[in-house]
């Protein structure tokens, strides 16, 4: 296998990392090891992608990894990965054009402001429409094309690649976003950590779906004037979420369902205080169209950066399901819709609750437990693991072809095994 551009497929496959447990603390040798791993993983680099051995099986892949050789590594792999992505997607950039099997997505953008030291941000919006002719749906995209400024980052707006009524919520629209984000990244100096999705009437339908369902990509997310359908809010503890209707919106109850919405998301916060920020507002005077007074949402998300890592995670798994969510990943074969999983970091030990699974990877980093010391992962009261594991090279290898994402990128895991009730 050759390090090359990562398919959109492999987002979707989930890898199983072994992880050894550590009789010794780590060595001045060990030590030594690890630095020499560094310094081969550069040499690797250095040579053509085309020439390259697989580098999972390169003896530096293994070895066992410092806190501060694992942020090297991670830096090292993301640099050599967006220069490979930087050659391979320049076309699509240029043609304005996506592509997800048989879909086609094309997007607009501008730019704002001046670029912070850390990546600008990215606003990407969804337009209205849907269930509609093509003409209908392009003259809403026209629309969201110019319907909002944000004072600083790159404003995309994408077209959706299908006429129908669910536009921004069927399963090919997750990584056609993800290779949007990754693109924008790459070619227009992006923070992975600042990126916002927002969408209006339809577009909004979609915020409700895509903002809980993939939400380990969002910086926090903004709804106006759109329809939740089926989704559950309980996937939104880590998204900051702005939701905004007009009070004589009662197309499809949208009026009363934001009512509902209000109340639950504030009921979550009161239950959970680090989690679910939400901003609502429903104008009692204004139907379908707020009249842009919606804008203030954008000023709202840019106060918020993404946490990859945060210490409680609720995964409530859509219709459209995935293999991977912050730090946890489950085989395919478990990846139904409904399955509920809730995942929470006290110091050393990780509790882990769910129903619906018999199986769960947990990927583990410094950046939010120490991998120094031992880890328990728990469930019930029972321990399903002990001991200390081992950032590699080939974890964050793994893990980067899979999230297609840096950011999301570990360097060990432990796969454990649940207790049916």
């Amino acid at each position: 296998m050759k390090f090359k551009t990562i398919s959109l497929v492999a987002f979707l496959i989930a890898v199983t990392f072994s992880c050894s447990v550590l009789a010794e603390e780590p060595t001045v040798a060990a030590s030594s090891k690890s630095n020499d791993a560094i310094e081969s993983l550069k040499k690797f680099l250095a040579t053509d992608s085309d020439d390259r051995a697989d580098l999972t099986k390169q003896s530096f892949a293994t070895t066992p990894l410092t806190r501060e050789e694992t942020e090297t590594a991670r830096k090292l792999l993301a640099e050599d990965w967006s220069k490979q992505l930087r050659k391979s997607r320049a076309e699509e950039m240029k043609a304005r054009v996506l592509v997800e099997g048989e879909f086609n997505m094309p997007f607009a953008y501008q730019v704002f402001g001046e670029k912070p030291e850390n990546g600008r941000s990215l606003f990407i919006s969804m337009h209205g429409g849907g269930g509609a002719p093509k003409r209908v749906n392009d003259g809403q995209w026209e629309n969201q094309k110019r319907l909002y400024q944000p004072e600083e980052g790159v404003y995309v707006a994408p077209r959706a690649p299908t006429d129908a009524w669910n536009l921004w919520h069927q399963g090919h629209i997750d990584p056609l976003f993800v290779r949007l984000i990754q693109n924008m990244v790459v070619f227009e100096d992006v923070s992975w950590d600042r990126v916002y999705i927002m969408g209006y009437s339809a577009g909004g339908d979609g915020v409700y779906q895509l903002a809980p369902r993939m939400s380990d990509r969002w910086a926090a997310a903004s709804m106006m004037a759109g329809h939740p359908n089926e989704t559950s809010p309980l996937g939104l503890r880590n998204v900051p979420f702005a939701l905004q209707v007009g009070g004589k919106d009662a197309a499809y109850d949208r009026n009363k369902i934001a009512e509902q919405w209000k109340t639950k998301l504030a009921e979550l916060q009161k239950s959970d205080a680090e989690g679910y920020q939400h901003f609502v507002k429903i104008y009692p005077n204004k139907g379908h169209w707020m009249d842009r007074e919606d804008a203030v949402a954008l000023s709202w998300m840019a106060k918020h950066t993404r946490n990859v890592t945060p210490k409680k995670i609720v995964w409530v798994q859509d219709d459209v399901t995935h293999l991977q969510f912050y730090w946890l990943g489950i085989e395919a074969n478990e990846a139904k819709a409904g399955t509920t999983v809730t995942a929470e970091v006290n110091g050393q030990e990780i509790e882990i609750a769910t129903e619906d699974l018999t199986s769960i990877d947990v990927f583990l980093d410094d950046r939010f437990i120490d991998l120094e010391k031992p880890v328990t992962i728990k469930s019930k009261g029972k321990s399903l693991f002990e001991g200390k594991v081992e950032p590699t090279i080939s974890g964050l290898f793994e893990t980067l072809n899979q999230r297609g994402d840096p950011q999301l990128s570990f360097p060990s895991s432990v796969k454990v095994k649940i207790s049916k009730p």
